[in-house]
This record gives C-alpha cells, sequence and structure tokens, in this order.
C-alpha cells in the first residue's frame, strides 16, 4: 500500500483552543478519501497543515514520502479549495486561471481553456467572474485545482452551490482523476456525496479524525 499524506500525532491550537488533538492517519495513494465534518470540526485546519499554511504546534505531515516543514516547505504537487477560492471580479474566468498559471509556468493557454471545460463552463465567455452564480465560481475553483494536473487534490466543500446535476458532473470529473492514479481529500456535509464518491470515509468532530469506512 503507498501512502500519499501521512499525519503522525498531529496537533494545532489556537491560543487556548485545541483545534486539531493529536491526529495520526493516512492516506492511501490512488483513491478518494472523504472527511465529514461541520464547521469548526477542524478538517480545514487540517487541510491547511497538509498544504503546509499553517505549521502544526506538534507532531508531522508528509507527503509522498516528504515531511512538510523539514524536507519541502509545500507538497510539490498539489492543487487546492481550500475557503473559497478567490479570484479577481473584474476579469473573466480564464484571464483568472491565465495569471494563477503564469506563477509557475507549467502549462499552456490551451491546458488552462481545457481545464475549465471539464468543469462545464466556457473558456471563451467574457462573462467577469463577480458576475458569476456560486454553483460557477465553484466550478471555476475546481478547474484551478486541477489545471496543472497535480497528484494530489485538497477540496474543502467542493459541491458548494452545485445543483444535483452539477454535483453528478464533478463527481464523474473526480471519478475520471482516481482513474488515472491521483489521490483526492475532499470534504463536505452531504453524506450521499462522500458515500457515491469515495474509497474511504472518515469524520472529524472536535479535532479528532475517525476512520468510519
Amino acid at each position: 500500500m503507498e501512502i500519499a499524506v501521512r499525519l503522525e500525532n498531529l496537533s494545532k491550537s489556537f491560543k487556548e483552543e485545541k483545534v486539531l488533538k493529536g491526529i495520526t492517519h493516512s492516506f492511501e495513494k490512488g483513491k478518494i478519501h472523504g472527511i465529514m465534518g461541520f464547521n469548526g470540526s477542524g478538517k480545514t485546519v487540517m487541510f491547511k497543515c497538509i498544504c503546509g499554511f499553517l505549521k502544526p504546534d506538534g507532531g508531522a505531515v508528509w507527503v509522498d514520502g516528504r515531511q512538510i516543514g523539514k524536507d519541502v516547505d509545500f507538497p510539490e504537487s498539489v492543487g487546492m479549495i481550500i475557503e473559497s477560492p478567490g479570484f479577481l471580479p473584474g476579469l473573466s474566468g480564464f484571464a483568472n486561471l491565465k495569471r494563477l498559471a503564469a506563477l509557475k509556468r507549467l502549462i499552456t493557454d490551451e491546458e488552462v481553456r481545457e481545464s475549465i471545460r471539464r468543469v462545464g463552463l466556457d473558456p471563451d465567455s467574457k462573462k467577469k467572474v463577480g458576475q458569476y452564480s456560486l454553483g460557477m465560481r465553484e466550478r471555476l475553483g475546481i478547474a484551478q485545482a486541477i489545471m496543472e494536473d497535480p497528484e494530489l487534490l485538497i477540496l474543502d466543500e467542493p459541491f458548494n452551490g452545485l445543483d444535483k446535476r452539477g454535483a453528478e458532473e464533478v463527481c464523474a470529473l473526480f471519478d475520471e482523476i482516481r482513474g488515472r492514479g491521483k489521490t483526492i481529500l475532499v470534504a463536505a456535509h452531504n453524506m450521499l456525496e462522500i458515500e457515491y464518491l469515495c474509497d474511504t470515509i472518515s469524520e472529524m468532530d472536535a479535532g479528532v479524525l475517525t476512520r468510519m469506512k
């Protein structure tokens, strides 16, 4: 069994509040792992520690065998949605993603356009992101997460604002990505999507992660 992400005794506090309480857990490579948890349960903080955005108070995070904060500052190949994706409201979806793609220069304009098509949006639309519905913004956030074809996807509530058809399309996209050997960590409130989509299901409650499936 090849491990994509390993957490060992991971803990994090903000002032007197213990948000993560000694989490030890492994996420196998090439699978979709669901994390159930309500707002304030600690799942977003855990995701930020995995991505290197927050330094844990104790314990360690390994992604693809490298310790975050020691071997590398950030995972080398990760796409993410953590909290609400931040886009420039005065630009189109394509213009926003093109600017983000320019940071690493890993992909072409056509690959940016293809990622937008894959989530059901029109890359040539002149509509500004500030005029997008919540569902369209969520789709664009997913396009941003997948556009550089990362080995690991970390998605915090990616179904927000999506109707039933949109959720089904996104589930099909994630299934296709898993089929190419990628690993996905997805947090959601809706048990239906999690049960349908995920190979493993864990629950985050008051900073404790418990395997359910």
